[in-house]
C-alpha cells in the first residue's frame, strides 16, 4: 500500500477531477466508487477496479474483508483530510474504487425498455435504476435533460443496478419510440388504467420528470397513455415508485403466463 500526503501529487488531483466533475468523468472515461458495497458489486461483474483509496483513519471491517479480497489491485492510501476531499459524498465510508465506466450492450431487440425523460435528481435517477435491474428491464435510455447516470448519487441510489444494466444517455426519445418494435407506455395521471393492458409482450414504459411529468411529444408518441389506479387522496407518486408499479406489473402478468 503507497502512502499519499501531498495535495500536489498527480494521482489525488486526477481523482479529486473525476470526483467533483461530470467532464471529467466523461474525458477520463471514469468513475469513482464510493463503500464497500458497491466496490464488491463492481467486481463480481468487472473484476479487480484499476486503484483502490483507503482512509488512513477509518478502516471498518467490511473496508478490510474486501481489501483482503482484492488484494491484487494497486492500493493507496490519504490522510483523513485528503480523503473527505476526493469522497463522492457527505459521509465517507473509508473505500474509494477508481474504475472505467462500465458499458453494457443491451439486445438489438428489446422486449422490456424503460424510458427517463428529464429526471433531475440523480437520487431518484438511481432508484429508477434498481427498480429497472431488479425487475429485469434490458435496456434504459435517458434523455439530455437527465442526470448524470454516473454521478455518485445516482451510483449510490443505484445499489449496483448500473453494473447489470445497459444505460444509453443522452437519447433521443422520440427516436426511440420510432424505432421500437412493441406497445409504448406513457405514464400520466388520466388515460386507462395501467392494469387493463397486456404488457407481456415488447413493452416501453416512459416515466417523466419529477413535477412536469412527459413532454407533449413523447405522449402524442406513445402507443397508450396509462395512469395507475390511487384510491387514497394523494393525486401521485414519485417517478421510482411509479416505475416500480409499472415494471412489476408486466413482472407479474409474464410470471401469469409462463404459470
Amino acid at each position: 500500500m503507497k502512502h499519499i500526503s501531498s495535495r500536489d501529487n498527480p494521482l489525488f488531483k486526477k481523482i479529486k477531477n473525476i470526483s467533483s466533475s461530470s467532464r471529467e468523468r466523461r474525458l477520463a472515461g471514469k468513475v469513482l466508487l464510493d463503500g464497500a458495497h458497491l466496490i464488491e458489486a463492481y467486481a463480481d461483474t468487472f473484476g479487480l477496479p484499476e486503484l483502490l483509496v483507503v482512509n488512513d483513519g477509518d478502516c471498518a471491517l467490511d473496508v478490510l474483508n474486501l481489501l483482503d479480497r482484492l488484494s491484487d489491485t494497486t492500493i493507496v492510501s490519504f490522510p483523513s483530510s485528503m480523503f473527505a476531499a476526493v469522497s463522492p459524498v457527505a459521509t465517507p465510508t473509508g473505500l474509494l474504487a477508481l474504475v472505467d465506466t462500465p458499458v453494457l450492450l443491451g439486445p438489438e431487440q428489446p422486449q422490456f425498455v424503460l424510458m427517463l425523460e428529464n429526471i433531475q435528481d440523480p437520487g431518484n435517477l438511481g432508484s429508477l435504476l434498481r427498480n429497472a435491474a431488479a425487475a429485469g428491464v434490458e435496456l434504459v435510455y435517458l434523455s439530455e435533460g437527465c442526470a448524470e447516470a454516473w454521478s455518485p448519487k445516482a451510483l449510490r441510489g443505484g445499489q449496483g443496478a448500473h453494473f447489470v444494466l445497459p444505460i444509453i444517455e443522452r437519447a433521443n426519445l422520440l427516436n426511440v419510440v420510432d424505432n421500437f418494435d412493441g406497445q409504448t407506455f406513457a405514464t400520466t395521471l388520466q388515460g386507462e388504467s395501467l392494469y387493463q393492458q397486456d404488457l407481456t409482450g415488447a413493452v416501453a414504459f416512459m416515466i417523466g420528470n419529477e413535477g412536469a411529468g412527459l413532454s407533449d411529444a413523447l405522449l402524442n408518441a406513445a402507443s397508450r397513455c396509462v395512469h395507475i389506479p390511487m384510491p387514497g387522496k394523494v393525486e401521485s407518486l414519485n417517478a421510482a415508485a411509479a416505475a416500480a408499479v409499472c415494471l412489476f406489473e408486466r413482472v407479474r402478468q409474464t410470471l401469469t403466463l409462463a404459470a
